[in-house]
């Protein structure tokens, strides 16, 4: 008789990754926290990726790369990595993606209150290193300068700053995403586990690199955000303004030269125009093949702010037919040594094409209801129109 697998079996980890510090972790994902649905996807040799969207033409990834984390390991054999492999040979064995309630993630990632960028607890903590697992300060060292017996877990946590340690596990499909949480080594321990579901797919809004016609590269602090901050609340739309340098130069006397970048906000108190000089200090990229310009909802423009804020440089692209892909990166440092950037990126139809799109829908639905209409009187025998 075949013996049957054991539980422990049954549940081998897909998926194992740990970070000694979930503040840079929750800090992306809670710039794209403005929808609870949030799809996940695990990539072997790349990290994590987790996607939220909003109303079909709002389109939210944060990127959270494989070296981030002290401990990344993905089982390719693993038989959940292709549970589906009978009926679809070619599945890829190196990635799995579910569905997952993104509030509830991050109110495990915070359940002891030490996961907001905000939350250290010394001043001069920005100062000290991630420590290995095999450094020890002089104080866990004996006479001989040798490693005591300290307790493993000490290694993982190193000193004595107030932050929340994460261990990450998934088991595949139908398995729920376990999160072991723990604030120091002498504390108490957190297990969580949060139910997972079947991914649907999301919006598709592939930016084409080569119909790009407007990229700018600039300080998110002085250049973006404080700008947003001066737009008014009952803000409607904004509207993105670009010339071509060549362009802005030639300006004849007695006209009004054309803005180099500019930031409108409209609403029905009236509007508010921002324009950036042609200045390194400002603009650190700036590249426009055409004259360009483009509104949209500033309502979706403001679900960026939450990442906006967190962020050093933002990546500001417009495609020709309005597409914008907005892109926040943000340092943190590596477990061993060194700094990494991760990045949020958001893709936001222009209004425009919300417009075209809002068409469509109701043009589809009164096609629709006629065709029901149509039938309906032929079966009663009535004439249709």
């Amino acid at each position: 008789m075949m013996s049957q697998p054991s539980q422990q079996d049954k549940a081998k980890p897909l998926l194992t990754a740990s970070v000694h510090d979930v503040r840079y972790f929750a800090s992306l994902l809670r710039g794209i926290g403005f929808s609870n649905r949030a799809s996940m996807r695990f990539t072997a040799g790349s990290g994590i990726t987790v996607t939220v969207e909003e109303a079909r033409t709002l389109l939210a990834t944060s990127y959270i790369y494989a070296d981030h984390f002290d401990e990344w390991a993905f089982d390719v054999d693993n038989p959940q990595a292709a549970p589906s492999q009978l009926s679809a040979p070619d599945i890829d064995r190196h990635a799995t993606s579910f569905e997952i309630p993104l509030n509830t993630l991050l109110e495990c990632l915070n359940i002891f209150g030490t996961a907001n960028m905000s939350s250290s607890s010394s001043t001069n903590s920005k100062h000290k290193h991630w420590r290995r697992a095999d450094d020890a300060s002089d104080d866990e060292r004996g006479d001989d300068g040798r490693r005591s017996n300290a307790n493993r877990i000490d290694q993982h946590f190193g000193g004595n700053e107030k932050r929340t340690s994460m261990r990450l596990t998934y088991a595949g499909t139908g398995h729920p995403l376990t999160l072991v949480l723990a604030e120091d080594s002498s504390g108490p321990t957190t297990t969580c586990e949060i139910s997972t579901f079947d991914s649907e797919p999301n919006l598709e809004l592939p930016f084409d690199a080569e119909q790009t016609a407007l990229k700018i590269i600039f300080k998110s602090s002085f250049w973006l955000r404080d700008a947003l901050a001066e737009l008014d609340p009952s803000c409607e739309k904004i509207t993105l303004i670009a010339n071509p340098v060549a362009n802005v130069q030639s300006a004849q006397r007695g006209v009004p030269a054309k803005p180099l970048f500019r930031i409108q906000g409209t609403g029905a108190f009236g509007s508010t125009e921002m324009d950036y000089p042609n200045d390194r200090e400002v603009l650190e990229t700036f590249e426009c093949s055409r004259s360009v310009s483009f509104s949209y909802r500033f309502a979706h423009i403001s679900r960026t702010l939450r990442a906006l804020q967190n962020s050093t440089k933002t990546s500001l692209r417009l495609e020709q037919e309005g597409l914008l892909s907005l892109q926040f990166l943000v340092p943190v440092p590596r477990p061993r040594g060194g700094m990494s950037d991760l990045s949020s990126s958001f893709d936001v139809f222009p209004w425009t094409m919300m417009s075209l799109s809002k068409a469509n829908v109701c043009l589809a639905g009164v096609t629709g209801v006629c065709s029901e209409l149509s039938g309906f009187l032929s079966a009663k025998g009535g004439k249709a129109l």
